[in-house]
Order: structure tokens, then sequence, then C-alpha cells
């Protein structure tokens, strides 16, 4: 594009600030697809100004989520390996208390929740349409292209997470004890909280609050960016499920290979329906049922899942 005049010098500036086009627009004036969500996605963006821009909005993103989380995790699992302790025989806990009395681990557990939905606001803030449907560009809200029966679609999607869950869950529990057995993975505790009236709900919110943020953030939000960076489909969805599997890596090499798989499986389904709620409920699902699970688990089968003596 030549700047000969001022019409010229203003789609200039319109173009190093695309989001802000329309689809049309932006295909006639700066010769690139601005993307309407998965479902209508059409090209990558081309203007390298933009380019370089989504690359340093997804470097702070995940620095500020689960980039570093997986930093974290990865050095967490070679102070593991360097113990004398063997890896079986350690535990990774993952909702622990925050405060001796309980008023106070309250207050905690739930400022952590609050604090911890941030960086979904932040990447709902970045993909937020200004026409309806609003979270559309991470798999919210109504299509954009509409079913037959729209009124049900929320049961449609929910009914699929459930699906998913009961997918991943039962073989995943069968990996893990495997992965134990096998001395590749830690014993995951997931909740060391002392029992309140409040302890089920805080995990069920703990539960939510993982759920959105990783299939928000690691899916939804991820598999935006890199459509427009011009990422093909595949690396698209192993890359996510790479990043899934690393910031586990705390629990063991069987938490980052268990992890990968649901990955893959959670990347294929937003690939193929473009819709998030599935994952977020089987996510839900799945940590609920772990979080507030777990103290049955042990009672019943306290070999397999009870913490190593000391």
């Amino acid at each position: 594009m030549t700047n000969s005049g001022p019409r010229d010098a203003f789609v200039t500036r319109l173009c190093r600030t695309p989001q802000i086009l329309t689809e049309n627009t932006a295909n006639e004036l700066c010769g690139f697809t601005i993307s309407r969500g998965v479902q209508r996605y059409s090209g990558a963006v081309t203007h390298a100004a933009y380019r370089s821009r989504l690359r340093w909005e997804i470097g702070i993103v995940l620095a500020l989520s689960f980039g570093a989380s997986a930093v974290y995790a990865i050095v967490s699992i070679v102070e593991r390996v360097t113990r004398e302790t063997a890896l079986a025989s350690q535990t990774a806990t993952i909702n622990r208390p925050l405060a001796e009395r309980p008023a106070f681990d309250l207050v905690y557990q739930l400022l952590a929740v609050a604090f911890g939905l941030a960086p979904v606001a932040l990447v709902v803030f970045l993909l937020w349409r200004g026409g309806r449907p609003h979270l559309s560009r991470l798999g919210l809200g109504a299509p954009l292209l509409r079913a037959p029966r729209p009124r049900w679609r929320w049961g449609r999607e929910a009914a699929g997470g459930l699906g998913l869950a009961a997918l991943i869950g039962i073989p995943g529990i069968a990996f893990y004890l495997a992965a134990k057995a096998i001395g590749i993975n830690t014993t995951v505790v997931p909740t060391a909280l002392d029992t309140y009236w409040w302890t089920v709900p805080v995990l069920v919110l703990q539960a939510l609050r993982a759920a959105l943020t990783e299939e928000l953030i690691v899916v939804a939000y991820l598999f935006d960016r890199l459509k427009r960076l011009g990422v093909g489909p595949v690396a698209t969805v192993v890359s996510s499920a790479l990043l899934r599997g690393s910031y586990h890596l705390y629990q063991g090499f069987g938490g980052f290979i268990g992890n990968v798989v649901m990955g893959l499986v959670f990347g294929w389904a937003y690939h193929r329906w473009g819709r998030s709620l599935p994952l977020v409920v089987a996510h839900w699902i799945l940590d609920i049922a772990s979080f507030v699970g777990y103290a049955l688990a042990v009672a019943l089968w306290p070999a397999l899942f009870g913490a190593p003596a000391p």
C-alpha cells in the first residue's frame, strides 16, 4: 500500500489497528481477513505490525497465566526427581489451607478464586466483539450459524460436556493409578482443606475457576490467536495440549502425559465444533469429582489414593 495522499495515510493508520475494522472493510482496504469466531475463520492476518502485536499479546497473556505455571511446574519436576525420595513416594497437593483460622482461610480461598479469574477477564476483554454474540471468538454465546432449535443449545452443549467428562475421567483414573504404580507420578492430593461448612462450596468454586481459566485461555483464546497468525489446526491442537501437560508436570510425568491426551481430545473437539461450554462443563465435572470425592476415595481405597506414609 502506497501512502500517496491523506486518504491513503488514513487507511494505513486503520490497517495498523485492524481489530477495529469489520471483516469486509479489512478485506477491501488491507488485504487480510478478520476472524468472526472459529466457525467463520478463513485466513491469517498478514499485516506485519499486527502479527507482531499478536505474538507479544500471547506472550503477555501466558506470562500472566499458564505460561508462568508451566515454568514453575518444570522447575518443580526437576526438583522432585533430584530428591532422594522416589517420585512415587512424594505428594502433590492441589488445594491447601491458606490460613490457620477458618474464617481467614475462607476469605483467602475466595480471594484466590476471584483473582484467579483475572486472566479470563483479560482474554474476554481482548476477544470481545462489538456486536452479538459478544463472546463468539471464545466459543461462547449463540453460534454465528444458528442451530434449528437454539433454545436447546445450552442443554446440548452441557450434555456434550458430560460425555467428555466420562470419556476422559474413567480412563484417567486408571492411567493415574498405573503411572503411580510404575513410579512416574506423585500421589496427587486434590484437597488438604479441613472440614468446615464452606469446604465443599469452596472446592466447587475452585473447580469452576480451573475449568474457566484452562479452557478459555489454553484452548479458546490460544486457538483464536494462533489461527490469526496462520498456524495450522494440527500444530494448534498439539501446542495447546503440550502447554496443558507442561503446567501439570508438578504432579509427575504421568500428570504430563494424561493432560496432554486430555488436551488433544479437548483441542480436537474445539476445532471440530468451535464451542467452549462443553469443555468447561467437562473440566468442571472432573475437578468436582476429584476435589469433593477425594475423601470418599481415600476412605474406600486408602492403598490406592491415600498419601504415602512419611
